[in-house]
């Protein structure tokens, strides 16, 4: 593919941090990949999108307050079934790389990922090809294999809430005056938790939580 300005890949990227905006931008202009627009709010994405008819929209998954990157692209997509999307990410936890394949997108990448792999997963996704960078197929081959293996799927409503409490730090006694129940039915539940987890480090059950989506890194 050339890489003059005529043939460039022209990209809409919506991310609120401006100096991300800046970097990709530079770093993928000499890949062939031109970027056209920015908008710093999912509100925006839409009319943005409408004007500029981009080939490929790059955009952040949690960006935005009361709408986020996920909500910005179901709105595109219900005017632009064609839209052709990248979606970026701080974290990659398997709640939204799921999500955002089974959304439409044709490509999920975090935001530490080297900017030539950026590159490929915006070219692949403007041949209408999906994109998977090696530890997220991993990941997804994984959990086809495997089914889902999440605190969400494998615990009871009730034994989740102790589940994220436990990965917030709390202690038994903690958790059972914010519950109102005994310490004893507490220790009783963390330790099925454990049991049904496979996990028993503290460390453990926190990073599992963050991975899942169940709490902020």
């Amino acid at each position: 593919m050339s890489t003059t300005q005529n043939s460039s890949i022209r990209v809409l990227l919506a991310d609120d941090h401006p100096l991300l905006v800046a970097g990709f931008a530079m770093s993928l202009s000499g890949q062939g990949i031109t970027v056209v627009g920015d908008c710093a709010s999912p509100d925006t994405v839409v009319s943005h999108y409408k004007d500029l008819l981009p080939d490929v929209l790059v955009l952040d998954i949690r960006f935005g307050v009361t709408k986020t990157g996920l909500d910005a692209a179901r709105d595109v997509l219900a005017q632009f079934p064609q839209a052709r999307i990248v979606f970026l990410s701080q974290y990659d936890q398997d709640n939204l790389v799921k999500e955002a394949y089974a959304l439409g997108g044709y490509a999920f990448v975090t935001k530490g990922t080297d900017p030539g792999l950026l590159a490929t997963a915006i070219k692949r996704a403007h041949e209408g090809q999906l994109y998977f960078l090696p530890q997220v197929a991993e990941r997804l081959a994984t959990l086809s294999v495997q089914g889902d293996m999440s605190p969400q799927a494998r615990l009871e409503a009730r034994e989740v809430r102790v589940f994220v409490l436990m990965a917030q730090g709390l202690t038994n006694s903690e958790i059972a005056d914010q519950l109102a129940v005994s310490p004893k039915t507490i220790s009783n539940t963390s330790q099925t938790i454990k049991e049904k987890l496979g996990i028993y480090r503290a460390a453990d059950i926190t990073r599992t939580a963050v991975r899942h989506g169940l709490l902020e890194p």
